[in-house]
């Protein structure tokens, strides 16, 4: 496996387990309000990375910018060439669901997609993008435990930001999907693919049908609750 071109860490400088937010200055936030010791391992394309302590556990945490080609590079490096066994997505999502609202933290079991990345894998079929079940069941138990409330099931990935379908949001509430992102399958797909493990933990941004909204400011510095659920999941994933 060649060096990588986008990530100028050096084997050993990554944890076995890594938090991912799209935003990188997210990734900045995270290590300098909840791990000790944080030492920056990459500055690549400013797509920073940092890796410290979480009650004595090393952890990393990266950015992984927008969209599946995005995450699809960063992760598949982080398994393949780093040596990293578990990727946790911490990001921001449109609820679609009543019952979301902003704010509201959202762990996806799986992710409909209108994605043709795993067409490379040439699949005899359609390829079902799901969660790693250890560490949805470690983040449903600490949300649990920190009294955050988690509603778990299906996420939408989106290739575009902007649809011009004015019924695709009706499609995705009549189907249950409960919010709408851009990378969640990317990651699934590429975990499934090596063997390794992700999950994807999500925050409410804003909602497509009720109008609320965050601020940018909000999305990158406010998460905390889905921070402190993916650090406490992160943490238990490194027992075993």
């Amino acid at each position: 496996m060649t060096p990588s071109a986008c990530n100028e860490a050096k084997k050993g400088d990554i944890a076995k387990v890594v938090l991912m937010p799209g935003d990188p200055l997210r990734a900045k936030f995270v290590a300098e309000h909840y791990l000790e010791n944080p030492v920056c391992f990459n500055t690549v394309r400013n797509m920073l990375g940092y890796t410290g302590t979480y009650k004595g556990k090393t952890i990393s945490v990266m950015g992984h910018g927008m969209g599946v080609p995005s995450i699809g590079l960063y992760t598949y490096e982080l398994y393949q060439m780093f040596d990293v066994n578990s990727i946790i997505r911490i990001g921001s999502a449109g609820g679609v669901g009543d019952n979301v609202h902003v704010r509201d933290v959202v762990i996806a079991m799986g992710a409909s997609t209108n994605s043709h990345f795993a067409d490379q894998y040439q699949f005899p079929g359609q390829l079902c993008a799901t969660a790693n079940y250890d560490l949805l069941k470690d983040a449903v138990a600490s949300a649990e435990k920190l009294g955050v409330r988690a509603d778990v099931g299906q996420v939408f990935t989106a290739d575009q930001f902007y649809n011009d379908n004015a019924e695709a949001g009706q499609m995705y509430k009549k189907f249950g999907i409960l919010a709408l992102e851009m990378e969640t399958a990317g990651l699934y797909w590429t975990a499934q693919r090596l063997g390794k493990k992700a999950l994807s933990i999500l925050t409410i941004s804003d909602h497509i049908f009720t109008g609320e909204s965050l601020s940018a400011e909000d999305r990158q510095d406010s998460f905390h609750e889905m921070m402190e659920v993916a650090l406490e999941t992160a943490w238990k994933s490194l027992e075993k």
